[in-house]
């Protein structure tokens, strides 16, 4: 297995799907020529020709809804929205259209498109760069969302979720597109969606996390005097919830961590599981970790807007206490 970074490892996934399967095509603004503003399609353009690796114009309402076409015409396209909060202007077609044509059509029709984009913050950029928008896809009926945090799920979860029939939006932490490095396999890899992963056994305290947070998940079971257990739930929807359960009754107490927003953010859909269903193990209140109830703000203040190690460990040792 070589070892890649997570931006590589989504360059090699391209590289493999186009490969396999002559029906998949990525669009998207400069991914063709540029080979994409963080290289994650560089290549695709010269191996695959202009056609399978589409610069548009700068419209993304005009890209996902060109995907519904093609996807009626039995493409498989991956759409790139350059930054996270650049793919506001695409929720309408989002919403109205992508997540309803399978239902609409009495599942005559299958719409196997992926948009996936960079998000979160960490890399001291301007506005609208650096947002969490996870959960207005996961309130979208009849799309799929996964957020990867290593290169291995970078590659696996991009693979799963072009091969998918349903539309899914794929969230890259663009902080650590070049910081984080592991093993990848090579060739066809595929991370099942709706796969939580352990990424350590612990039998204190649990906190969950996904994409950019699980490093800080990390982070903080290391400093934590205390056994921590970290879960990796990967696939925001559909959700591991066996596994978030199972961790749960292992340790007794939770905590949750999001870079979003707190009000309506996915740890509080997280922390309602828990209450509805691991009420009997729980021995102490599910804790939230979260970003702000404000725009992300200026690169000067960011890092205090940033879930820290610190804030999640105090939150750790609070429920350990209580």
């Amino acid at each position: 297995m070589a070892e890649l970074s997570i931006v590589e490892a989504i360059n090699d996934a391209f590289h493999t799907e186009l490969e396999r399967d002559p029906s998949v095509l990525v669009m998207g603004e400069d991914v063709g020529r540029a080979g994409g503003v963080f290289r994650a399609t560089a290549g695709l353009r010269e191996r695959f020709g202009p056609d399978r690796c589409v610069d548009t114009p700068l419209a993304e309402a005009g890209i996902l809804g060109t995907a519904v076409g093609l996807c009626m015409a039995g493409f498989r396209p991956v759409c790139e929205m350059q930054y996270d909060a650049f793919s506001y202007p695409c929720l309408d077609q989002l919403i109205t259209h992508v997540g309803r044509y399978r239902w609409r059509t009495g599942g005559k029709m299958a719409f196997p498109l992926v948009v996936r984009m960079p998000y979160g913050g960490g890399v001291k950029a301007p506005e609208l760069h650096d947002d969490s928008p996870e959960t207005y896809y996961v309130h979208t009926p009849g799309v799929k969302v996964a957020v990867p945090s290593t290169p291995a799920d970078a590659k696996g979860l991009l693979a799963a979720a072009i091969r998918d029939p349903d539309p899914v939006v794929v969230l890259e932490p663009k902080l650590h597109y070049r910081t984080l490095r592991g093993e990848v396999p090579d060739g066809e890899h595929v991370t099942p969606l709706g796969q939580a992963r352990v990424v350590r056994e612990g039998s204190d305290v649990t906190i969950v996390a996904y994409g950019s947070m699980v490093p800080v998940a990390e982070a903080a079971a290391d400093a934590l005097d205390a056994s921590a257990e970290v879960l990796d739930v990967r696939t925001l929807k559909p959700l591991d919830e066996e596994a978030l359960l199972a961790s749960a009754a292992k340790t007794g107490r939770v905590v949750i961590v999001q870079e979003a927003p707190r009000t309506c953010g996915y740890a509080a859909e997280l922390a309602a599981i828990l209450a509805e269903k691991a009420i009997l193990d729980l021995q102490g209140p599910v804790l939230r970790v979260t970003g702000y109830d404000v725009p992300y703000p200026y690169w000067q203040i960011e890092d205090a807007y940033v879930p820290s190690v610190e804030r999640v460990v105090d939150a750790c040792r609070r429920v350990l206490e209580f």
